[in-house]
């Protein structure tokens, strides 16, 4: 082969490339926005089984508070949604995770109404054993809605744990570290909640305005 053809074959490969890497480049933007926006559907859709939408009238997804505590998803930062109704507060929402599964972290969206009650716990991704672990998911039994109303008084604090603990909460046939990650990591927010929740819910101004509330000369909420 001359000179000539392996110039004709270095020219032909690289347009194919750079043809290539455009049509690639073309499919990521015309599918990154639809994923983007599959995934703020799934997230509303989970904070709503938590807080339905009629709870409350502001942007759920965007009026967020970011916190930090060792107790908390294993130290990690952690999103908190919040639920207004005319200003006052109605519920938080805390994306945390239970660091302690039996197959690795357990994602939860774990909501506290503002009375300090558990408004619901939903798993959102996890790797537990199928047909034992993954019973934490509210599409496989209803375990998680065991929660549901639930406080740091109901049941008593030293009960806030799975019954092969002497606790409150059930386990699974074959299956007790799951529950017992979960139990622990909605105790740890609801235990957060009580000594945080004027961090996340500010009493009103001086004025007596609504906490949410903006004026144009103020910064929009998180």
């Amino acid at each position: 082969m001359n000179a000539r053809h392996i110039l004709t074959s270095a020219v032909l490969l690289g347009l194919f490339a750079l043809i290539g890497t455009g049509i690639v480049a073309l499919l990521h933007e015309g599918t990154g926005d639809k994923i983007a926006e599959n995934q703020r559907l799934a997230t509303l859709r989970n904070l709503n089984a938590i807080v339905p939408h009629e709870r409350y009238d502001n942007e759920l997804l965007t009026d967020i508070r970011q916190v930090h505590d060792d107790a908390l998803a294993g130290g990690q930062p952690v999103t908190v949604y919040r639920a207004f109704l005319h200003g006052e507060p109605v519920a938080a929402v805390f994306a945390t995770v239970a660091p302690e599964g039996y197959s690795g972290p357990i994602r939860l969206l774990v909501g506290v109404n503002a009375d300090g009650s558990v408004a619901g716990v939903r798993v959102t991704a996890h790797r537990e054993t199928p047909g034992l672990g993954d019973a934490i998911e509210a599409s496989r039994s209803d375990w998680i809605l065991g929660f549901d109303g639930r406080s740091l008084e109901d049941p008593p604090f030293e009960r806030w744990a799975v019954a092969r603990d002497d606790g409150a909460f059930d386990q699974f046939t074959g299956a007790t570290i799951s529950p017992r990650a979960v139990v622990r990591a909605v105790r740890e927010v609801l235990l957060y909640f009580a000594a945080h929740g004027d961090d996340i819910f500010p009493p009103p101004a001086a004025t007596g305005a609504p906490a949410t509330e903006t004026t144009p000369t103020e910064e929009p909420h998180e």
